[in-house]
């Protein structure tokens, strides 16, 4: 199957005699859709399904979707087709879900269409293409979970995305995932930190704090205060995250607007408690193009803002995403673009040539930039920050850096530094890892002896400190 699988988690044995219906589950999209199929695989086991890995074990099919730009509505487009072609029996579900029309004039044939966060007719839509045996002695016992069980988890088992919220107050001009979403919806403080408690006791070392919009969080509730292992916090990104440096793991914040209240969680990085890590999706650096996109503009404080944070927490990492060839922007908009990234330096950068998404408003404005020109421009930028992540790369040669293992190949250990999210960020290959005897979930100090435009290169450096065994 494609798309991130769920069988490729092991899966708790279910005796021949007991075995439930079948499912099978393709989950695309974002980590936030990913949480989504969690909790759906999760529901699943409760009740009695087995998750299998090929369409012809199953007996009925799953597909998680996205639909957010063109790219994603065409490979959910195809993984259903896919699936129908292989099974035959197959339920929608995820942000494409939103627009039932378009996936029923390509396949009419799926058998329920549902959007995102709609558990429940997930699982109706399962209970009626693969309804569950009936066992009126074990259907008797009330289905309870674990005190520390996190459910189905489609990581490795030593990180895992912590979801703080649901939609978005946002109405970015190019983006149509409030449409797919909702507003925003957030969790209570003391919700999310039982959630991450069970987690690190299941093993997790690392938690990636995940929503649509991080700095948000809260607001809707009014940052009510909640109780947590006897303290007060208020349903807020810095109570939050304070909440979190008492579990002792890494904690990585992702999606985060540059509110001026960010400011106050960068002393928790520069003190250890959160990883100096902040993932903020900037997407220009021209105030008439941020005003078109509706997003925050002013880009000489937002400079200054990131040399006051460098100044306060030096070994921060910064990764943000940009949009190159947004209707209407000049030359000189984009030159400005270049500038942006030659002063503000930034460690990881990912960025997209603008594409129009059925129902976003972008759509309606003036002056579209040429194809050919929009990639121009996207090679010219990838180029200029090439540069500046490799420099910024090779300054870490000769230092040591705690490093998390992902996997061991041969005799590489892949790992992650402090500096580096999982899937988007780059790698640390340590060279003697497996003679090291390094598992993945271990944490390591690596010697740096050699960099890339992404990734680093060295050997532990058992002199340093020891290395930390998680298992």
């Amino acid at each position: 199957m494609r798309g991130r699988v769920a069988s490729t988690v092991p899966m708790p044995a279910t005796s021949p005699r007991n075995a439930g219906p079948k499912v099978g589950f393709v989950s695309l999209g974002c980590p936030k859709a990913l949480v989504d199929s969690e909790r759906i695989l999760t529901q699943l086991r409760v009740e009695g399904y087995d998750i299998v890995q090929t369409y012809d074990d199953a007996d009925v099919v799953v597909v998680n979707t996205c639909g957010f730009i063109d790219a994603a509505v065409d490979e959910s487009l195809d993984a259903i087709g896919e699936a129908l072609a292989e099974n035959g029996k197959v339920i929608v579900t995820g942000c494409l879900g939103k627009r039932e029309a378009l996936i029923r004039e390509s396949h009419p044939d799926v058998l329920s269409i549902s959007g995102p966060q709609d558990y429940a007719s997930v699982m109706s839509a399962v209970h009626a293409a693969a309804p569950t045996r009936h066992d009126p002695f074990v259907d008797l016992l009330p289905r309870r979970a674990a005190v520390d069980d996190v459910g189905i988890k489609l990581t490795p088992g030593h990180y895992a995305y912590l979801k703080i919220s649901e939609g978005c107050n946002h109405r970015c001009s190019f983006c149509i995932i409030p449409s797919m979403r909702g507003d925003l919806v957030s969790r209570p403080v003391d919700d999310v930190l039982r959630e991450a408690e069970r987690l690190v006791r299941g093993g997790v070392r690392e938690l990636l704090v995940i929503s649509q919009d991080t700095s948000a969080y809260g607001v809707d509730l009014r940052y009510a205060e909640r109780e947590w292992r006897g303290r007060t916090y208020a349903t807020r990104m810095k109570a939050l995250c304070e909440g979190l440096s008492e579990l002792g793991v890494w904690t990585r914040l992702h999606y985060v607007y540059p509110y001026p209240h960010v400011d106050d969680i960068i002393p928790l990085m520069a003190e250890g408690h959160l990883l100096p890590y902040l993932d903020i999706p900037f997407q220009h650096a021209s105030p008439r193009i941020l005003k078109l996109m509706k997003r925050p503009g002013a880009v000489d404080r937002t400079l200054e803002r990131i040399q006051r944070w460098r100044a306060i927490s030096p070994e921060l990492t910064i990764r943000s995403t940009f949009i190159v060839g947004f209707p209407g922007e000049t030359e000189a908009e984009f030159e400005a673009l270049l500038d942006f990234l030659d002063a503000a330096q930034l460690d990881r950068v990912g960025a997209f040539a603008y594409s129009p998404v059925e129902g976003a408003s972008a759509n309606a404005l003036p002056d579209p930039v040429d194809e050919d020109v929009k990639q121009a421009r996207l090679a010219r930028f990838m180029e200029r920050q090439a540069a500046i992540s490799a420099a910024r790369l090779e300054a870490k040669v000769g230092t040591v850096q705690r490093c998390l293992v992902d996997a061991v190949d041969g005799e590489l250990a892949i790992a992650r530094s402090r500096a580096d999210a999982p899937e988007i960020d780059g790698l640390v290959q340590i060279q003697d890892g497996a003679a090291a005897g390094l598992r993945p979930g271990d944490f390591a100090d690596v010697r740096i002896l050699g960099s890339d435009e992404h990734d680093l290169y060295g050997e532990v450096d058992a002199g340093a400190f020891p290395i930390v065994e998680t298992r």
